[in-house]
């Protein structure tokens, strides 16, 4: 296909999938149109990239979409454990599908499950494969993808994996955690969606795809246990329902109950690949240890869980938490009545001799306790008006310094790793003088002690948080009154 010209449909765009792959749509095609029913929800859209409100249970709505498209993904699945929740799974398959004949688009990619039928098959793995089959019967060309358990930070079944093996230093595993499976990085994942952008298709096909390895959820579990340095012992019982599973999983993972049970339905199933490579989509792909190993490494490096702000209209300090995978999230907002660049100016006046902004004595006896356990403790810095990448503050090192932003990794000794994040924004895109201060930690534990040391220290760490980025404001002349 010559994408230069083109215009995708990508349904799900609020979802994983959806997210790994709206950059690389956006590099290969002239418009990207994302279907949602919460457009408030897609922030930092690439500027090809328009986010369309659309029910996928109304017709009209979803032909409007695709005026013009030559392509459309429906990456879309229910959680709903209603009675006719397969009913409405395929109604929306047969009205994307039916758009798409009408609108004559040359192909719709779809993403389901790689599990074997059997009779013993879930509600939900049995709609997944049904999902393809009505897509296929539009008779516009389909390439339906199935997949393995997908390898990636945000993916619910790796992010139910590792809060398992982090939480729990002894673990009762079922007999489904030891059923072969081939999961699949998400990098390597995202190029096969990509790639079926390109191919030439003249009918429908599917194309099972996973890792380089078969292994087992007890194997993902112990290589991840080995990553993260983490000792786990794990006793082997013949059988523990997946209904009591689905529960398990509830109340130790970030997984809901209807997404534990989907996890569960589709490990008792083998889903490991079952077909030659075929010849335009032999891509090279990880290892499930690689896999692991790229997913942790992309996660600290790229600092993905600080970048997004939530929804905040108030004039007064406002604290946000959420949990990003298995770290804890901790972001404070606070506008001031100065433009951007005056605002910036307190990033270069942080640390060192200048202090931080509020009970600098606090953070010199942190420092003193770190020392007293064997860590680097609180180190003399002079530099903070020149901060570059790989300086030392404190006991902080730079990781990002830019005008407007300065991101620090801690160094002292903590059962597991800290992340400290400044920056300033322009409110009303910069109209007014008016600016936001955005300060966001982000604590990743190791192990269940990680756990207890941060809800130990979240009363502390929220008073001194607080009171630094209030004072940081309170260096303004007035801080903006009423809105």
């Amino acid at each position: 296909m010559n994408n230069q010209n083109e215009i995708v449909v990508l349904s799900g765009s609020t979802g994983y999938v959806g997210q790994l792959i709206l950059k690389g749509l956006s590099e290969r095609f002239k418009e990207v149109r994302c279907l949602t029913r919460s457009p408030e929800n897609l922030i930092d859209l690439p500027d090809n990239c328009r986010a369309l409100k659309v029910d996928l249970l109304v017709g009209d709505e979803i032909e409007n979409a695709m005026v013009g498209a030559s392509a459309a993904f429906y990456l879309v699945h229910s959680l709903d454990e209603s009675d006719d929740f397969e009913k409405m799974e395929y109604e929306s398959a047969r009205l994307f599908s039916q758009a798409a004949s009408k609108n004559n688009l040359q192909r719709i990619i779809y993403l389901g499950a790689l599990a074997r039928e059997s009779t013993e098959s879930s509600p939900h793995m049995r709609s997944r494969h049904r999902v393809g089959e009505i897509l296929k019967e539009s008779g516009v060309p389909t390439i339906e993808f199935r997949a393995s358990v997908i390898i990636g930070s945000g993916s619910m079944p790796f992010e139910s994996i590792r809060a398992l093996v982090e939480r729990l230093p002894i673990m009762i595993t079922p007999r489904w955690v030891r059923q072969p499976l081939q999961p699949i990085a998400a990098s390597d994942l995202r190029s096969y969606l990509l790639r079926a952008v390109e191919i030439k298709l003249s009918e429908s096909r599917i194309v099972e795809v996973g890792g380089a390895n078969v292994v087992s959820f007890m194997d993902v579990m112990r290589i991840y246990a080995k990553k993260r340095g983490l000792n786990r012992i794990m006793i082997n019982v013949p059988i523990i329902s997946p209904s009591l599973s689905s529960h398990w999983l509830r109340i130790v993972t970030p997984a809901h109950y209807q997404v534990g049970r989907r996890i569960v339905d589709s490990s008792i199933h083998e889903s490991v690949v079952d077909q030659d490579i075929q010849p335009d989509f032999d891509i090279p792909v990880l290892t499930t240890e690689q896999a692991i190993e790229q997913s942790l490494k992309d996660e600290h490096d790229e600092l993905k869980f600080i970048e997004r702000i939530e929804a905040y209209d108030s004039t007064d300090l406002e604290v946000f938490r959420s949990q990003f995978g298995t770290r804890f999230i901790e972001q404070r907002i606070i506008k001031v009545n100065a433009n951007k660049e005056q605002v910036a100016g307190i990033l270069s006046r942080i640390g060192g001799r200048h202090g931080w902004y509020w009970g600098t004595w606090l953070w010199k006896l942190r420092g003193a306790l770190d020392k007293l356990v064997g860590g680097t403790g609180y180190r003399k810095s002079d530099n903070s008006e020149s901060l570059k990448v790989g300086d030392i503050l404190d006991f902080w090192t730079v990781v990002r310094s830019d005008s407007d932003r300065l991101t620090l990794e801690a160094n002292m000794r903590l059962p597991g790793d800290a992340i400290f994040d400044l920056r300033v924004n322009s409110s009303n895109g910069g109209i007014c003088a008016n600016s936001e201060i955005i300060h966001t930690v982000a604590f990743n534990p190791k192990g269940l002690f990680g756990y207890l040391y941060w809800f130990a220290l979240l009363p502390i760490h929220s008073l001194v948080f607080n009171k630094m980025v209030s004072s940081m404001a309170s260096k303004f002349d007035t801080r903006m009154q009423g809105s």
